[in-house]
């Protein structure tokens, strides 16, 4: 059955992304941009931590400080 393959058609909402929550990494504080997010201690100013449930990590050297745990 040659022929009978293809390519599937795009969906249609392919190049609509919604932003990432832009309002959540920056806050405005008397007047000047603050950014919410640590730096990473290796990589050094410009490189952001992202926040998990547990842990911050470096998406660029992968550097991972956990949060710590209550103990009952």
């Amino acid at each position: 059955m040659a022929g009978k393959g293809g390519k599937k058609p795009a969906a249609n909402n392919a190049g609509k992304k919604k932003a990432a929550g832009a309002s959540k990494l920056y806050s405005v504080e008397g007047g000047k941009l603050k950014r919410n997010n640590l730096t990473c201690p290796k990589c050094g100013n410009g490189v952001y931590m992202a926040k998990h449930k547990d842990r911050t990590t470096c998406g660029n050297c992968h550097y991972t400080e956990f949060s710590s745990r209550k103990k009952e």
